[in-house]
């Protein structure tokens, strides 16, 4: 006769095959503080409602107090037999306290109660995201004020476009993951639901109190049908889309780090502790963290589309393809913390070459639309005032020198409309300052632009 928990109904044993290949602890076992603070809840809540005495309901949960401890110092071996880690923190329960930890489980099953421990880890891990948003935005803010004179060459096409300000191109990050951190804390909304009472799909006789365990655990709401309660897995994927997300952001980062350290960029240099070396090569220093973050980002999105994957065929309610959820889930929750800290921890080593930043810029004719919009003001439409442009830069190409070297009456005789005072948009400073809309990239502009984002931070963190 089978000695599983579930086991009455069987005549023989699990085979040892197949209790490895359905064991889930390995995985799971991640989720034992959540196990047993949900089993506290559980317990206290049918005290209340009568089902439990008050010594059983003392005994339960300073039992489950004492399995969490064994857990937490790796004092409780987990084996395949026991299958998870609910199977786990019960059994160990009747060990400790004897038949009274049979009780536990009165009113809920393993399909309630592991929807309710996904939630809650995936809950703390969310706030815990959030905040490490937050810190790497301060980053970026500390960096984009460090940088706010240093010209960038903005490219589109990856070629030089229009010149802008370092903290400015920093800032844009900012925004990136203020996004981030908001869809994150818009999606916890739906996270933080409590399933349990659901049981195995259609509720339980007990008289329980749901929104007393809603309330212990710190849960907005309750799952108004128990059929969807346990087989909901919408939270994990919309969760694991955000994670994705962020992988994409940080990979954009990372391919922008990776080229700018390169001999034919050269604009930064990335701390030693966070390059590595070549075991051939004395010369090399590579941006293997970026290169790995920006490889991460990939097996993120893979994470995302085995979710989609998995729960695209099953039929309500509760499948054991559900057990597949937390691996590819746990994986991206760490590969995107990790990356986020990481992250962190590099941008403020990263020194800038400005001289060869002003270099490129210049060698681009990035002060060419400044040109445009000028004979605009003085009265040309802007398509005519495109073609003399066009014809200066070309001119400049074949005499190889910037447009701010081009000689006045070379430029008049593209246009009457050009004067002496020309060359203010033609320099990268005059470039600069002369757009000042959406945050502006003139310093100014970039300064006020930070001084509202830590604003922001600080009040979002205060929150």
């Amino acid at each position: 006769m089978s000695e599983k928990m579930w086991g009455g109904r069987f005549a023989a044993g699990t085979d040892s095959l197949v209790e490895a290949f359905t064991a889930s602890i390995q995985v799971d076992s991640r989720l034992y503080a959540e196990d047993i603070r949900g089993s506290q809840a559980h317990a206290r809540m049918l005290g209340r409602v009568g089902v439990l005495t008050a010594s059983e309901v003392e005994a339960i949960v300073a039992g489950l107090q004492q399995v969490g401890q064994e857990i937490a110092e790796q004092r409780l071996p987990f084996v395949d037999s026991l299958e998870d880690i609910h199977m786990h923190v019960e059994s160990r329960l009747t060990e400790i306290i004897g038949d009274v930890g049979k009780k536990l489980h009165t009113g809920r099953s393993r399909n309630d109660q592991v929807a309710t421990d996904l939630r809650l880890y995936t809950r703390s891990c969310v706030d815990d995201l959030v905040a490490a948003l937050r810190h790497l935005q301060g980053v970026f803010v500390d960096l984009a004020e460090r940088e706010v004179e240093t010209i960038l060459p903005g490219l589109t096409h990856m070629q030089v476009a229009q010149p802008v300000s370092f903290g400015h191109h920093c800032m844009a990050y900012v925004e990136m993951f203020q996004r981030d951190a908001q869809r994150l804390q818009d999606a916890r909304k739906r996270v933080n639901v409590l399933p349990l009472g659901a049981a195995a799909l259609a509720g339980t006789t007990f008289p329980i109190d749901r929104w007393d365990v809603a309330r212990q655990l710190g849960f907005d709401a309750v799952a108004e049908n128990s059929l969807d309660a346990v087989s909901d897995r919408d939270f994990v994927m919309e969760v694991l889309a955000d994670l994705a997300m962020i992988a994409v952001h940080l990979s954009r980062l990372c391919e922008e780090l990776i080229l700018w350290m390169s001999a034919p960029f050269g604009f930064i240099d990335l701390p030693d502790s966070f390059c590595t070396g070549s075991s051939i090569m004395p010369q090399k220093k590579n941006p293997d963290v970026a290169e790995i973050i920006r490889g991460k980002s990939g097996r993120v999105v893979g994470d995302l589309v085995a979710m989609l994957v998995l729960m695209k065929g099953q039929p309500l309610t509760y499948n054991r393809d559900n057990q597949e959820d937390k691996e590819t889930f746990f994986d991206a929750l760490d590969q995107v913390r990790a990356s986020v800290e990481i992250m962190s921890r590099m941008l403020p080593g990263l020194q800038t070459r400005p001289t060869v930043m002003r270099a490129q810029a210049e060698r681009g004719y990035a002060t060419a639309t400044d040109l445009a919009d000028y004979l605009v003001r003085k009265g040309l439409p802007f398509r005519d005032a495109h073609a003399v442009v066009g014809k200066a830069v070309r001119l400049a190409q074949d005499r190889n020198i910037g447009l701010e070297a081009m000689p006045l009456p070379d430029l008049q005789a593209l246009s009457p409309l050009i004067t002496e005072e020309v060359y203010q948009v033609l320099t990268l400073e005059g470039s600069l300052a002369a757009r000042n809309h959406l945050g502006g990239t003139a310093p100014d502009q970039v300064r006020a632009a930070i001084a509202r984002a830590r604003a922001r931070l600080a009040e979002e963190q205060s929150a």
